[in-house]
């Protein structure tokens, strides 16, 4: 197993845009290179549903992302004003994983290392 990449919504969203980084880091996990994880409470932030998500329902259709769920021992653990960006931090603290985020500052409050930060 390869680099371990937590997507957080900015990252979902940024797919939906066609981004070329996403799309890069998707092709990797394809390969075997990265492992993908996101939360489910990113998807619910991230999800609207219908045919303009195509890509997105795609993307999770295909297994290539692992959804971790906000289940009641994550959610006591993110417990805070922002439970999404909590539970993003909790799945990267204390294993060697990086977060694609659209808000560094967002994660850098949970304790995630800059240097473990990728921006999309």
């Amino acid at each position: 197993m390869g680099t371990e990449l937590i997507l957080d919504t900015g990252a979902l969203l940024a797919w939906e845009r066609n981004d070329e980084r996403i799309r890069a880091l998707v092709q990797l996990a394809a390969t075997g290179e990265v492992t993908l994880r996101t939360s489910s409470g990113v998807v619910a932030q991230a999800w609207r549903g219908g045919a303009r998500q195509a890509r997105l329902a795609k993307l999770l259709a295909s297994g290539a992302v692992d959804e971790r769920s906000l289940d009641a021992p994550a959610a006591r653990r993110a417990g805070a004003s922002d439970v999404i960006d909590g539970h993003v931090a909790s799945l990267a603290l204390g294993r060697p994983a990086r977060v694609v985020t659209s808000d560094p500052d967002g994660l850098s409050r949970w304790g995630v290392e800059p240097r473990a930060i990728l921006r999309c």
